[in-house]
């Protein structure tokens, strides 16, 4: 099983996760979920290589007060039902096995203790035959709520609202013994909870074969990262299809391949943050920088010029928290000057400039809410040194969320949104710049919001 499609509508930039989605768009992301689910499961959800789909997250994960996540959310049933539900019923209609439910509370309830939503109309106003699936840790998070007193009356509250199964912890299997032995919990509960389970194993084919889905046949690479598993011709062809041209001024695109062109930027060269977030099965030494793309695409035409420009971010904290785990964001120990004198001499040597900028993967994902949509400021700095040189100014902008461009559009001559471009991403983006692509996408995203903070409540 695999923990997708996620079908949340997304109006507000400052959301973290709004770089999972597609976007603000109802029809569209209901579309996109049908399409997504149709393809992983295939014509059978028990044949080899079909997975499982949960549609996520249950429901209106994405419309959180002031784009907080796990945060509240307050809205009409006209709203929730006309804007937000319709892609997730467009999921399950096409056959998705499960649901996550979400974190967040819609309208004052946890949606993992919300009967109405799980059972009043998930199960009887839908017809949802499959499983519901507790997010990570929702159901410890009902004590945080007030819903519930321990985790022994969380497991209680959950199964009683109707989740069939605990995504990561043991609560499930510790307290529901004991839940039974009470009285707290009936057994005809618990036997609803088991069906629902069951019935997806048997549809995926388990009961037959436990190992179906399991292993490499003989013709396949052991290694699932090996070279013929990448795809690139598809994966390229992909990142091509999803880069929007936001502005081109006295035709600054396409790039000369006679030229010298100076790379410049945070993002030009990161193998990690072209891949974006929730990549944890992707390889980032397979991934194509921008800087090798263009590279690979002038060949011994001309002469590519590179310079690293700035750290992606000065605020400690920021990277703190983007490192906390693994170093994701390697920090250049030269002074925030040194290195935006290397990078303006080194502009001064070229005919264009190629300023890759934006956010680490990082900061657009889970747990990674945003007050400032802005452009870092060690960015903005950079930006505003190669725009004094008076060279074309080509801004590349890798991101995973809408950014407020006041003071960049206005310095750019041209304007390439690239989001997190995948493991083809370098060399769809040359392909962009050269001109061997003209690019065709559009933006179905906000961008309407202003940067900073909003009022908003936090149910408590």
């Amino acid at each position: 099983m695999t923990w997708a499609p996620m079908v949340d509508v997304s109006r507000d930039p400052r959301w973290g996760r709004a770089s999972e989605g597609f976007g603000e768009d109802t029809y569209l992301t209901s579309t996109m979920g049908k399409t997504m689910v149709e393809a992983m499961q295939g014509k059978s959800p028990a044949d080899r290589y079909s997975v499982m789909t949960s549609v996520k997250h249950f429901a209106a994960y994405g419309a959180v007060e002031g784009g907080k996540e796990y945060n509240t959310v307050d809205m009409s049933p006209q709203r929730l039902f006309n804007d937000y539900m319709p892609p997730y019923k467009a999921g399950l209609d096409a056959g998705s096995g499960a649901v996550m439910v979400a974190l967040n509370s819609l309208n004052g309830t946890p949606a993992t203790s919300d009967s109405w939503l799980l059972k009043d109309v998930l199960r009887d106003q839908w017809g949802f035959k499959g499983i519901t699936v507790s997010d990570h840790g929702a159901i410890k998070e009902l004590i945080k709520h007030g819903t519930a007193a321990d985790p022994e009356d969380a497991v209680r509250v959950a199964l009683k609202s109707g989740i069939n199964m605990s995504m990561s912890d043991e609560y499930y299997s510790k307290y529901l013994p004991g839940l039974i032995k009470s009285g707290k919990v009936t057994m005809a509960e618990l036997d609803d909870a088991a069906r629902h389970v069951l019935n997806v194993k048997y549809d995926m084919g388990l009961f037959n074969d436990p190992y179906s889905h399991l292993g490499p046949k003989e013709s396949d690479p052991v290694d699932t990262n090996a070279e013929s598993r990448l795809h690139r011709k598809e994966a390229r062809e992909v990142a091509r299809e999803s880069l929007v041209l936001l502005k081109n001024r006295l035709e600054t695109l396409p790039l000369k391949k006679s030229a010298t062109i100076a790379v410049v930027g945070p993002l030009a060269d990161s193998k990690r943050d072209v891949m974006g977030s929730w990549s944890a099965a992707g390889v980032a030494d397979q991934s194509v920088t921008v800087l090798t793309g263009i590279k690979n695409a002038v060949g011994e035409n001309g002469k590519v010029l590179y310079a690293k420009g700035a750290n992606v971010t000065s605020d400690k904290g920021i990277i703190d928290f983007l490192n906390q785990y693994e170093e994701a964001v390697k920090v250049d120990p030269r002074s925030p000057q040194e290195m935006i004198d290397e990078a303006v001499q080194t502009a001064k040597q070229s005919d264009v400039v190629v300023a890759v900028v934006g956010e680490a993967q990082g900061m657009a994902h889970e747990a990674s809410s945003r007050t400032d949509i802005t452009i870092p400021q060690s960015q903005r700095d950079l930006i505003a040194a190669l725009k004094a040189t008076g060279k074309p100014l080509v801004l590349v902008l890798m991101n995973g969320r809408p950014l407020a461009l006041v003071k960049e559009d206005q310095q750019a001559d041209a304007i390439l949104e690239t989001w997190f471009a995948g493991t083809e991403g370098g060399n769809a983006i040359a392909d962009v710049l050269f001109g061997d692509y003209n690019p065709s996408a559009s933006c179905r995203c906000p961008s309407r919001v202003l940067s900073g903070r909003s009022r908003c409540t936090t149910a408590i």
